[in-house]
């Protein structure tokens, strides 16, 4: 991708941005069960789900989460907005235009978020990323990353607990920023 070398330049701000979910009930990450035996985990209700519509910064390694209870255009426009507060310009801060690395997604490619981009295309440039192609996608390990070691094997009595499990997930993570020589890095040819 041509923005890597300009974000490690420090020249851009290179954003990779995606959507999951959690759910109320357990992932089991890392567990076993006698061979042929399912694995369940016996919990309480009907499970729930979390959005999480989110950014990861390719240089700092930091992300930025909006949590819903859907998966709307209106909640990608919402996490645009979290990503204007960030990274748009402020008094007293230069403002290095945004690049926003993205899958086509319908919630992505809708009228209302095309409208949204559109509005921010002065300070944000999206690069939309080839279909079926997560791999190329560097939020996707920060997912797999929240839901196996800090959302594993826990039940949640609700949404808002969830919600409360997921941001206090993300603020751990950016806590232990991992600096981008430590990142896998990936070879493109």
């Amino acid at each position: 991708m041509r923005g890597l070398g300009r974000a490690a330049a420090g020249d851009i701000v290179l954003l990779y941005g995606d959507e999951s979910e959690a759910l109320t009930h357990p992932c089991l990450a890392r567990a076993w069960a006698k061979s042929g035996a399912g694995l369940r985990v016996p919990a309480p209700g009907e499970a729930q789900k979390v959005a999480m519509p989110g950014s990861l910064a390719h240089i700092t390694r930091s992300v930025i989460v909006q949590t819903s209870p859907t998966r709307r255009s209106s909640d990608f426009v919402a996490h645009l907005q979290q990503l204007d507060e960030a990274y748009g310009p402020k008094p007293g801060r230069a403002a290095k235009p945004v690049v926003l690395v993205e899958d086509n997604w319908p919630i992505h490619t809708s009228k209302l978020s095309r409208a949204a981009l559109a509005a921010r295309a002065h300070g944000l440039t999206v690069e939309w990323l080839a279909k079926y192609a997560p791999e190329l996608n560097d939020i996707e390990a920060v997912w797999r990353d929240l839901k196996a070691h800090h959302l594993a094997h826990q039940t949640f009595k609700n949404t808002d607990a969830l919600d409360q499990a997921t941001q206090a997930a993300v603020h751990a993570r950016n806590q232990q920023r991992r600096p981008h020589s430590l990142a896998k890095r990936r070879i493109s040819a």
